[in-house]
């Protein structure tokens, strides 16, 4: 049986780990493990102990797993053998090189596998084994992006620009990602594999990680702590005694590195700008175009009614409310297809790993378009309404009276300033509010979607109550 034959007298195997990591640009993780892209071929060398690969009579059959529980019906487990050419839309094998004992391979994953750690097993004589990587250079991938300055900024670039501050003086604030640094990428499956929904249903949740929107909303609730063994505990009060300030980071290597060799507690401590940017590392590592978002004047909106309601006493001292206005925020964009949602709106999604409010009862936010926050959708998933109330929100000061009764006093719409994040290829601030909100004063003139975020607002701030803004919007 030449199938048979073939699979036993494979000796040995090459990799080829610095030609493969090279095109694949995954080379800047090192050159001592495989580490390729999904969508793309990659080449690997067999050496046959005795006899010859003879095209039409000898045959070779592969199985590429993944997860502790890999199974065809997930999309973790593949099978598939030899074929004349190789197929860049599903899993598939060529043969490359002349008859001989040296068999030159081109495999080829599916641009729908899901990322993470392969076993490949080479008939019944051999298994190597590799990591499997978001591809944003393949067209058929989710993460595509056709623009190669882009994917310099947006992937390869391993330092960057955090802007903080205020809106008048926005300061910037130079920032390692180091997603390409020694075991950055081995940290960043391990915080994968640490997720609740992992941990419950492991086949489940590595069939997941071929969707970056899931991926996506993983790394959200998994940089914070708050419901699992995420990466930063947040503090912002007080002192940080038994921790880091969080003005002291200066990168994310330190910080994922504390988190993989403390046996996964929370490094202490974090706020929103540390939490985005090891949000931007370890996405950037797993292959998807990510940057840090600066908001300035942000709106953290708890009752989902579109208004920051600050309450003071007879005298205009404040009152303490958990609603407020921040200096400023940071979150990360994330570039992707959103296949789930109507067409139009692809491109950069809007996630934050600082918790704030709980979505699905799990401390994370997003993704969602940053175009549906522009047009007001705010059913789409995820958590529209609290990222258009981060950039959108009316403010209203009321004043509480000595009888519980209360008035308006003032009500103001600066939220949402400078909305900011670094240039391509400088470290000049890009001026990115365009992309959120329509100029003040001009949403009935410019765009009727507009319009009709002002309707929902009225509704929201009559209702108070989320729950009602599906049977709201159909009304209107």
């Amino acid at each position: 049986d030449d199938r048979v034959a073939l699979s036993l007298d494979i000796e040995k195997w090459n990799l080829e780990c610095l030609f493969n990591n090279t095109d694949h640009r995954t080379d800047l993780n090192g050159v001592d493990q495989l580490i390729v892209r999904r969508g793309q071929p990659f080449s690997i060398s067999l050496y046959l102990r005795s006899g010859s690969y003879q095209p039409g009579i000898s045959s070779l059959d592969f199985i590429a797993e993944t997860g502790p529980q890999p199974s065809e019906q997930y999309g973790t487990r593949a099978r598939f053998g030899v074929s004349p050419n190789i197929d860049t839309s599903t899993w598939s094998a060529a043969v490359t090189s002349p008859p001989g004992n040296t068999v030159a391979l081109s495999i080829c994953s599916s641009p729908k596998a899901p990322i993470g750690r392969y076993t490949l097993t080479l008939g019944q004589s051999g298994k190597i084994e590799f990591i499997l990587l978001f591809n944003p250079w393949c067209p058929a991938d989710e993460v595509y992006m056709d623009n190669e300055q882009n994917l310099a900024e947006y992937v390869l670039s391993q330092d960057g620009i955090i802007f903080r501050g205020s809106s008048k003086h926005p300061i910037p604030t130079p920032w390692n990602f180091g997603q390409f640094e020694s075991g950055i990428l081995d940290i960043c499956l391990r915080i994968l594999d640490m997720n609740p929904k992992c941990l419950r249903n492991p086949g489940k949740d590595h069939s997941g990680r071929r969707n970056p929107i899931y991926v996506t909303r993983v790394l959200s609730a998994m940089v914070n702590c708050n419901d699992d063994k995420g990466v930063l505990l947040g503090k912002w009060s007080d002192g940080y005694e038994g921790g880091v300030s969080p003005l002291f980071w200066r990168g994310s290597v330190e910080i994922l590195r504390n988190w993989d060799t403390q046996a996964c507690q929370p490094v202490r401590y974090g706020q929103c700008w540390v939490f985005a940017a090891v949000a931007c590392s370890v996405s950037r590592a797993l292959g998807i175009p990510c940057r840090v978002i600066t908001n300035f004047l942000s709106a953290h909106d708890t009752n989902s009614n579109l208004v920051i309601e600050r309450y003071v006493n007879e005298k205009g001292d404040s009152i303490q409310s958990r609603e407020m206005i921040w200096n400023y925020h940071c979150w990360v964009e994330s570039w992707m297809t959103r296949p789930d949602l109507k067409p139009g709106f692809d491109g950069w999604q809007a996630s934050d790993p600082t918790p704030q409010e709980k979505s699905e009862g799990v401390y994370c936010c997003g993704p969602i378009p940053v175009k549906a926050i522009k047009e007001g959708e705010l059913t789409f998933k995820y958590d529209a309404p609290f990222v258009f109330a981060e950039v959108n929100a009316d403010i209203v000061t009321l004043m509480k009276k000595k009888d519980g009764s209360t008035s308006e006093v003032t009500t103001t719409g600066l939220v949402g300033q400078k909305i900011s994040t670094k240039s391509v290829g400088s470290d000049t601030r890009e001026d990115i509010t365009h992309l959120y909100k329509y100029p003040e004063g001009t949403e009935s003139v410019k765009h009727p979607s507009a319009v009709n975020c002002c309707i929902k607002k009225l509704c929201f701030s009559a209702l108070h109550l989320p729950t009602f803004l599906n049977s709201c919007i159909i009304s209107l």
